[in-house]
Formats: structure tokens, C-alpha cells, sequence
């Protein structure tokens, strides 16, 4: 496989992960195969043992999938990664990789209302506490949440919906200064617009059912090993001592800097199965390889639109990091040089009320469950992603009841705003 390290990003999301040999498919095949066939049972008995690379059972590994993961660790510069089923299983399974009951995580208590619900309620209910911080407090007031039993800090780069941006490194200090690893959601930004372990992240996560599959058709997630944290540091026994359910196994001392990576798939994803499909994996790869090109339409879009509503008389307040007006202007320009993401939230005049009537008067945009993809849509948040969110949740993730969260896709910039032009004049 040729090294793609040289190339730009725009062509790794073309080329990486998959390079055809002579006569062999130009594009990435579907192996939609659960199995694999071998000529002889020590070698099956090697891949088990992890002495032989190559593939046995799909929930493990799969040849399509696999060709994904390498591509997306390119993007991201990791040394590997691991595809799973949806954005929430690659949260869950990164968080239980290094942590068991009796342990304690810090988030941002700006990050995604199911995430919040993931930590906050059933990684509670196995024993693990989390404590949600302001991401924008110092790095001194942050430290007084550090116990000896927390494992790590998790924070977005692009905070969904309330689209703070994460001082990535200030919270790479923070848990680094520790011996924490730093877990990053990089969805929104996607590794077009920044690469969290260029400053300091050790594991990065997506779900790729947003901008990294772009059109809506495929759940999906993944985590990236960054390679570069030290596990044998006494804090993470799970990694650094014999496992038991894998042959003795001391990740640490026989996967390297693949350590955290090798014990996600052969453990967690052996024994919770939250493997993608082939055809899913398959579908992710086709959006890969328009996502240079689509990131660019959806920011050149986003803020004109956004500059639109922030002149908009009927508009109460507007924010998007890439308005100069907007807190986190400076942040974003450092961490997303090249823009932030298509995500627009807004107040209008007239409260809930006025936003409901708003949303249902757009005709071009679509209220939906979902962000991030090639068409442009529209949610209010406090009712239905956040709903599971107490008020003072609420506050703290900097979502308010007049809330419109606005995907903005990668249509004619001028029809969009014709589209809301006309649903403003309804009110």
C-alpha cells in the first residue's frame, strides 16, 4: 500500500485506505461477508492470537470497514481506528476502553444531549461518575475537578448545538499536566477543518453519520488512536496488566502505541458486537471522498447565511463561530483556519412560539432529526434532541427555549435565504 503521507488532505479522502492492485476493482468492493476461509486451522488459530494480520469474523474485522478505518486515521493522523455503528457506540466504547465502576471522567458540559445522557445516566448506572464542567473556565478552576480516580477529559471541538469552541490545547494541558488522556468528538469540524491531535488529543471520535457521510444514508462511528499517550502509566490497569480474556495479554507491552486501539476492537467490540456493516462502510467511503469539497460549500454557505440573520430585524441573536462578532471568533480561526462546520443556531423574536412557526413556514429546508448533511434542515433543540435534559442542563449546554438549531446544506446560498426570507415573512 503506498504511503499517502505525502499527499494533502483532499487527496487522502479520495486515495487513502483502498489502492487497487493490478486488475483488481478500481472502487472499494463490499465484502458483505460475516466469514472468512482459511487453508489450515493454525492459521485461523494465529489471527486469534493476533500473530497473523488478515480476517476471520466481521464483527472483528472486515476488509471493506478495514479499508475505512485506514483512511480515516490518514485524515485524522492517527496510527489506526476503528469503525462502530453509530457515533454513540464509538463514544461508549472509547470511555469503557479505560474505564470501570469506581472511576470518574470530566466533559464539557456544552456537548451533545445524548452524550450527556450516555455519561450522566448509563455510564452512571455501571458505576463510572462524570463531571460536566464549563469548557471556557480556566485551567485552574478546571483543575479542582481532577480526583485520583479520574481517567480522562472528553470535550467537542465544535460543540453541538450551542457551537462553543474547545480550547483544545488548554485541555490538552490540563489532562496531559495529570497523566489523562484527552478524548475529542471532532463530528462537526470533521479533519478537513481541524485535527484535534495536532494539538494535543489523544483520541479522537466522530459520528460519521453527519459530515463524514454527508448525505444521511448511514449510521455509523469511530474512534482514532492517536498513538501518542503513555497507558503504562499506572492509572490504566485495564491496559498495562495481563487480560485474562485474551490469552494473558499486556496491551501496553504487545501492541505498542497501538495499545488503546488493539484493546477497543479485540475486547470491547468482541464482546458488545457494535460493528458496522460492510454496506455501511461502504457508503461512508463515497461521502470520504466528497468531504473536502462538501466542507468547503457548507462553511461558504453557513456564513452568509449567517451574516444574513445577524442584519435580520426579526432575528433576536445569531451565533456562529465564524461571525467575527461571535465569543469564540479567535479560537475558531486558531483551531479552524479553513472554516468550522454548516451549523447555524438562532433566537428569534417572539420566543418557542414564533420559532415553531418559523420552522413549519420553510418550505426548501426540512424539519428533521438530524445535522450535518448535504440539504439544508432545522430542529429545535430544547424539544426534542435536548428533551431528556433537565432546564439547568439546558443552560449549561447554552441551548435556550427560542432556539433554532439550522443545518445549512450545500444548496444555492441564495435560494436558502430566499427560503427564509419567506418563512420569516409568515410570522
Amino acid at each position: 500500500m503506498k504511503n499517502m503521507s505525502k499527499y494533502h488532505i483532499d487527496t487522502k479522502c479520495i486515495q487513502a485506505g483502498y489502492q487497487p492492485k493490478n486488475g483488481e476493482a478500481r472502487v472499494l468492493p463490499i465484502y458483505q461477508s460475516t466469514t472468512y476461509k482459511y487453508d489450515s486451522s493454525e492459521h485461523v488459530g494465529k489471527l486469534f492470537d493476533l500473530q497473523e494480520e488478515g480476517f476471520f469474523y466481521t464483527r472483528l474485522a472486515n476488509p471493506t470497514v478495514d479499508s475505512v478505518e485506514r483512511k480515516i486515521a490518514e485524515l485524522e493522523g492517527g496510527i489506526a481506528a476503528m469503525c462502530t455503528s453509530s457515533g454513540q457506540a464509538a463514544s461508549m466504547v472509547a470511555i469503557l476502553n479505560i474505564c470501570s465502576s469506581g472511576d470518574h471522567m470530566i466533559a464539557a458540559s456544552t456537548i451533545y444531549g445524548g452524550t450527556v445522557n450516555l455519561f450522566a445516566v448509563t455510564l452512571a448506572r455501571m458505576g463510572i461518575e462524570c463531571t460536566f464542567v464549563d469548557p471556557d473556565a480556566s485551567i485552574e478552576e478546571l483543575q479542582k475537578e481532577i480526583r485520583s480516580n479520574t481517567k480522562l477529559v472528553f470535550a467537542e471541538s465544535i460543540a453541538n448545538p450551542s457551537l462553543v469552541i474547545a480550547d483544545i490545547e488548554k485541555l490538552a494541558n490540563l489532562a496531559h499536566s495529570n497523566d489523562l488522556p484527552l478524548f475529542i468528538d471532532n463530528t462537526f469540524a470533521t479533519p478537513i477543518n481541524c485535527r484535534p491531535i495536532e494539538y494535543g488529543a489523544d483520541i479522537v471520535i466522530h459520528s460519521t453519520s453527519k459530515y463524514m457521510d454527508g448525505h444521511a444514508v448511514a449510521l455509523g462511528g469511530v474512534i482514532i488512536d492517536s498513538g501518542n499517550f503513555n497507558w503504562d502509566n499506572g492509572k490504566f490497569p485495564g491496559l498495562s496488566t495481563p487480560d485474562a480474556s485474551y490469552h494473558g495479554m499486556i496491551y501496553t507491552r504487545d501492541c505498542g502505541k497501538a495499545a488503546f486501539i488493539t484493546k477497543a476492537r479485540v475486547q470491547l467490540m468482541r464482546d458488545m458486537g457494535m460493528a458496522p456493516a460492510p454496506n455501511n462502510a461502504f457508503l461512508l467511503n463515497l461521502g470520504l471522498e466528497t468531504m473536502h469539497l462538501r466542507m468547503e460549500r457548507h462553511c461558504n454557505n453557513a456564513i452568509q447565511v449567517a451574516e444574513y440573520l445577524e442584519n435580520h430585524s426579526q432575528v433576536a441573536w445569531v451565533n456562529y463561530p465564524g461571525l467575527k462578532s461571535n465569543k469564540y471568533y479567535d479560537l475558531a480561526k486558531k483551531y479552524m483556519p479553513k472554516g468550522t462546520c454548516g451549523v447555524i443556531s438562532f433566537g428569534i423574536e417572539g420566543g418557542r412560539e414564533a420559532a415553531t412557526k418559523f420552522m413549519d413556514s420553510l418550505k426548501l429546508a426540512a424539519i428533521v432529526v438530524h445535522v450535518a448533511d448535504v440539504r439544508t434542515s432545522v430542529l429545535h433543540p430544547a424539544s426534542t434532541t435536548h428533551r431528556q435534559l433537565t432546564d439547568q442542563q439546558l443552560i449549561e449546554c447554552g441551548i435556550t427555549s427560542d432556539m433554532i438549531r439550522m443545518s445549512i446544506g450545500i444548496e444555492n446560498v441564495d435560494d436558502i435565504i430566499e427560503d427564509i426570507e419567506q418563512a420569516f415573512k409568515s410570522i
